[in-house]
């Protein structure tokens, strides 16, 4: 067993913990990083595209600019096409600044990576049977085997549970002090990735066949959404009747299509944990929370934490200031619960405005008077702007100063 030491143990190389790691290092803070995959499948895992504008100013405000410059600017317009019609929303609210940007989660996790590495970073691979021990005392450590099979203890002051929703961070809370709060969508995805031209603008199309979107994933790539049954096979969505579906629900019957790399279905849900805090563990990332996709929200939550907990850690450390470690897991949930309920509206507006059949004709005339108003009043454009950019003008946030 080889005995090491470091402040902070990050476990997870995903966009939260990388994130973590990265501005720590601009703390002057040494941590190490922990990752079961291999560096090759983290890097090319493929999620998330748009950071959004407040995490675009949040790596600006760090020193870390080029992380998020791996796409082009996102120029501030969704499209949403409801029966053939098209109706545009601007979702950029009129503050000076950097905007958000089409950055895909492999590339973000690409060039945090490389920044984290070429800063001296501490990142280890295929780390297997990670136990945490000691979170309630002075000094936890967490244990790892590396590829080679060699043992590794490593002291530390903090740990950051980055690992997933699946993880053992999340894990090693105890149910006792815990809290879980659930909640299933009863609707399926099946997403689908092509070599298919990107469109002009993010677009959400509403249609009595049911919700479908077409967003870019590069110069030359797209991903789609496609509402199914939430226990659907992806076997039983061929080629044909994707491109299909899609042609009919987007409205768009010349639609060029492209080879599909990849499909999956998968459920919309939605979870929190609470507290985000147990002992010297903190839980950022997917290992918190679960947001349905509407509204861009699962990543960009993420970072947000991050920049929390980095700047708690820092406090800590240089002035022996627990002000925010105190309050992470509160200030986290608010902003967790605000978009929580800013994606919960939308999945169930965009939803329920096109098939009626599961949510009835009254559900479905309120949704398509959500809709209305959003593309018509300023009053509503101003707040879903407000939503979408991630900016709380109300509490902003200070700087890495």
């Amino acid at each position: 067993m080889t005995t090491e030491s470091a402040t902070v143990v990050v476990i997870g190389a995903g966009p939260a913990g990388l994130t973590v790691a990265n501005l720590l290092r601009r703390c002057g803070i040494d941590s190490v990083v922990l990752e079961r995959r291999s560096r090759d499948h983290v890097t090319r895992r493929r999620r998330a595209g748009i950071v959004e504008t407040r995490a675009v100013r949040m790596f600006e405000s760090w020193g870390l600019a080029d992380v998020v410059r791996g796409g082009p600017p996102h120029d501030g317009v969704l499209e949403f096409r409801i029966d053939g019609e098209s109706r545009y929303v601007d979702d950029r609210d009129g503050s000076a600044g950097s905007g958000a940007r089409l950055c895909p989660q492999q590339v973000l996790v690409q060039n945090l990576t490389a920044a984290h590495l070429a800063d001296g970073g501490d990142l280890r691979y295929e780390a297997a049977d990670v136990t945490l021990h000691g979170l309630t005392g002075d000094r936890p450590s967490v244990g790892y085997r590396a590829a080679d099979g060699t043992r590794h203890l490593i002291s530390c002051a903090y740990v950051a549970g980055c690992d997933g929703d699946r993880g053992v961070s999340r894990a090693a809370v105890p149910a006792s002090v815990s809290t879980v709060h659930t909640f299933d969508h009863g609707i399926g995805w099946l997403t689908v990735l092509a070599d298919a031209p990107p469109p002009a603008h993010p677009l959400l199309a509403v249609s009595p066949q049911g919700f479908a979107a077409h967003f870019p994933r590069g110069p030359r790539s797209s991903r789609y959404y496609l509402q199914c049954p939430p226990d659907d096979d992806p076997a039983v969505w061929p080629d044909d009747r994707i491109w299909d579906a899609l042609r009919t629900r987007l409205a768009d019957p010349a639609l060029t299509g492209g080879p599909i790399t990849d499909r999956e279905v998968f459920r919309l849900r939605s979870l929190v944990h609470e507290p985000l805090r147990h002992g010297r563990l903190f839980l950022v990332g997917d290992a918190a929370h679960i947001l349905s996709p509407m509204g861009g929200k699962g990543m960009n939550l993420a970072l947000h934490g991050a920049d929390l907990l980095v700047r708690a850690v820092r406090d800590a450390v240089r002035d022996q200031d627990d002000t925010g470690l105190n309050a992470y897991s509160r200030r986290c949930l608010r902003r967790v619960w605000s978009d929580q309920e800013f994606s919960h509206w939308l999945t169930r507006t965009v939803h329920e405005a096109g098939d009626a059949t599961a949510s009835g004709p009254f559900l479905r005339q309120l949704a398509r008077a959500r809709l209305d108003r959003l593309v018509t009043s300023p009053g509503a454009r101003h707040a879903f702007a407000e939503l979408m950019t991630g900016l709380d003008p109300a509490r902003a946030e200070a700087g890495p100063a």
